[in-house]
């Protein structure tokens, strides 16, 4: 039997694949069809009716969402079938599906959230009769309580279940289901709880009527009002392609967009709805610590202070950068601290040790993040991709329930909301790993994967876990001239930005553990406030960052700098990806971008840096003409082209794996940066999460 079929679509011949629906083959030919309940990433339903076309011969009009056209029988002569998407016939059928949709629809389009950008909106202009023949009351349904992002009215829902489908299928949490029948069908949540899914602010865009809308931007906008800008998400370390839509000099909410590599078209709760953090808590102008209290001072004011603090020995000074650091800062504050004479310079967390052998390949993804989906087996060592990458975790989900992927699990037990075998929860068990059922699969795999996570890579014996993982990776096949599954999956956005532009301890100096320990007589944080600031006694502490967070509460002096969405900065994702963001809004206040920063301290500590614009700076970053660097291009990531480097052995690891269970890097999902621990909406997610985590006593 052929793997194609012919059709005749609207008197156009077409061949497609036995295994296209009838809606995808319409479009292939290129006939628009309305729908609500199908969606290309979902379960197909059938129960909107609102795809109908004519299929002549048949006695009835046709679903083309449920209808596989492999199913398709040819004419009776032995043509291709003809399919009709337009005319009387079919312009009836959904003429009646329409009509039916809106008996019980309220008519809520001018206080609706969802109104601009409702496709129940959109299709009743196109495909909708002039007026109802209907004259009973409409039904009306109780709301529904699904936690502090996702509003309810219930109402408007025409049980198109693709929010039922998300939870079940892609968030792998199944909290949301359809009760009753006919007229008293209604979606509702189990017991009627919080939505708990790390991704549950996607049932939002899925909706097509305004049923599910989210609550921290009800009524704050219309969508007409707002500016629209691509950016990238910088709340871990994916890099997702997101859109900030801006009003005035706020942000009013941010959207997932599309990008097939990365994100897919989903997007982590706390990525969306960060958006409230960046307005609160905000560093709008330079602060100086006098009588133990600070106070607001000039730029020229806080410069000197900050060359007082500068003019120690060299060796007295140590740079701690933090999570959300961008490359442009990153670089400009590397360039001025070297020219200072300063070796101790550290982005990564505490006891960490990768990083510093100059081979790029061994700290970031090379499988890529797309790359798992090819993956047959997968192995997490200290990583729990739920919360460190939680669309990640939904692709890795995706493939475990179509394709059979094989997941194995190293550190703390956690629910990956698919099944997976857990071998153990310290370094021990990867030397053990190959005796197992699972490692001997792992032996055999056509492509097997191994993912390490900043959980295994931040203890004592962080190096050799990353050389043996590397070893295992070699020996298993992981590595080989068309496929690099083996990698490193970060949690912070500025992680492998900092590390290309070398942001590592040079020639003894003191690493991230070493500068806080409170030998240093000044320390710089570049937004660190992520690590433990207890130890510092009577260091001289200054700050660079946007928000009044752990960092700022310690400092002496405070330079105050943008925010993500107040500046086109460049970062690199886990898989080595460079990417740029884009200016949305303006930065509060007398804020200023850390790059700009760091040229004007340059200016006044006398080692002026050799670049006046970001674009120079981004010309330093991406070498003389002819050269080629990490930052040569953007939106690519590496991939396979650094097998070779991943062939050779680590041998400056040659400490012993010991039994050390791996920590978890992320104790809270909703509080990781100070971004988010500035958002009333993640305030309110993270101490419902904790409720729920109470264990309740039976009655």
């Amino acid at each position: 039997m052929s793997d194609t079929f012919k059709l005749n679509i609207d008197g156009k011949d077409i061949e497609v694949p036995r295994h296209y629906t009838l809606m995808q083959a319409c479009e292939e030919a290129g006939a628009e069809i309305p729908r609500f309940c199908y969606h290309e990433r979902l379960s197909v339903a059938g129960n909107c009716r609102m795809c109908l076309v004519e299929w002549e011969g048949a006695p009835k009009p046709i679903a083309s969402c449920a209808q596989t056209v492999g199913d398709m029988r040819p004419n009776r002569d032995g043509s291709a079938p003809n399919i009709r998407t337009k005319g009387d016939y079919v312009d009836k059928a959904r003429n009646g599906v329409m009509e039916f949709l809106l008996i019980n629809h309220p008519l809520d389009c001018p206080i609706c959230d969802q109104g601009g950008e409702c496709d129940l909106q959109d299709q009743a202009m196109a495909y909708g009769r002039a007026g109802s023949r209907y004259e009973e009351n409409k039904r009306a349904v109780e709301d529904k309580y699904m936690g502090p992002l996702v509003k309810t009215i219930m109402t408007r829902c025409i049980q198109c279940t693709r929010c039922v489908r998300f939870s079940a299928e892609v968030a792998g949490v199944e909290e949301l289901g359809m009760i009753s029948r006919g007229e008293g069908a209604e979606i509702t949540t189990y017991l009627e709880k919080s939505l708990t899914s790390e991704l549950s602010g996607n049932v939002i865009d899925l909706c097509p009527v305004g049923a599910l809308t989210s609550k921290p931007y009800a009524f704050n906008a219309r969508p007409w009002e707002l500016r629209k800008t691509s950016s990238i998400d910088v709340m871990d370390a994916m890099g997702a392609s997101i859109r900030v839509d801006a009003k005035g000099d706020g942000v009013m909410r941010i959207l997932p967009e599309t990008n097939e590599e990365i994100n897919e078209e989903w997007l982590s709760d706390k990525s969306r709805f960060v958006w409230d953090g960046l307005a609160r808590q905000r560093l709008d102008k330079p602060y100086i610590r006098e009588n133990g209290r600070l106070r607001a001072a000039t730029w020229g004011e806080a410069f000197a202070a900050a060359k007082e603090a500068l003019s120690v020995s060299a060796d007295k000074i140590g740079v701690v950068a933090g999570d959300l650091i961008e490359v442009e800062q990153a670089k400009a504050a590397l360039d001025l601290f070297r020219a200072l004479g300063v070796n101790s310079t550290d982005c990564r967390p505490a006891g960490a040790k990768y990083g510093t052998d100059g081979v790029r390949e061994r700290y970031i993804l090379n499988g890529t993040l797309a790359g798992v989906e090819e993956a047959d087996m997968l192995l997490l060592v200290g990583a729990n991709p739920r919360v460190e990458a939680a669309v990640w975790n939904a692709r890795i989900r995706k493939t475990w329930l179509w394709a059979d992927l094989k997941v194995g699990r190293i550190g703390e037990a956690a629910d990956l909301t698919y099944d997976h075998e857990w071998l153990g929860q310290g370094a021990d068990a990867l030397t053990n790993v190959r005796d197992t059922d699972f490692g001997k699969a792992l032996a055999s795999a056509e492509r097997p994967m191994i993912v390490v996570g900043e959980g295994a890579l931040c203890g004592e014996d962080g190096e050799a876990v990353l050389a043996s993982a590397l070893k295992l990776a070699n020996e298993v096949g992981a590595i080989k001239e068309d496929w690099a599954g083996f990698g490193v999956l970060h949690n912070a956005a500025g992680r492998v930005g900092a590390l290309d532009v070398g942001f590592v301890p040079a020639d003894d100096g003191a690493d991230t553990a070493a500068i806080l320990s409170g030998g240093m007589e000044t320390v710089v944080l570049l937004g660190a406030d992520e690590v433990d600031l207890s130890s510092l006694g009577d260091s001289k502490v200054i700050y660079v960052g946007s928000h009044g967070d752990a960092g700022a509460a310690r400092a002496d002096i405070i330079l105050p700098s943008a925010a993500y969405t107040e500046m086109a900065a460049t970062y690199v994702n886990t898989e080595g990806r460079v990417q740029m963001t884009s200016r949305a809004v303006q930065p509060k206040g007398e804020a200023r971008e850390g790059w700009a920063i760091f040229r004007a301290l340059s200016d006044v500590m006398g080692k002026t840096l050799a670049y006046d614009t970001a674009d120079a700076l981004r010309g330093v970053l991406r070498g003389a003409e002819g050269e080629s660097t990490v930052f040569s291009g953007l939106g690519f990531a590496p991939g396979v082209r650094g097998i070779e480097a991943l062939k050779q052995p680590m041998t400056s690891a040659s400490a012993a794996l010991t039994s050390v269970s791996f920590g978890a890097v992320v104790d809270d999902f909703y509080m990781t940066n100070p971004i988010a621990r500035a958002s009333k909406t993640m305030a309110e997610c993270s101490a419902l999460a904790s409720a729920l985590d109470t264990p309740v006593a039976a009655e």
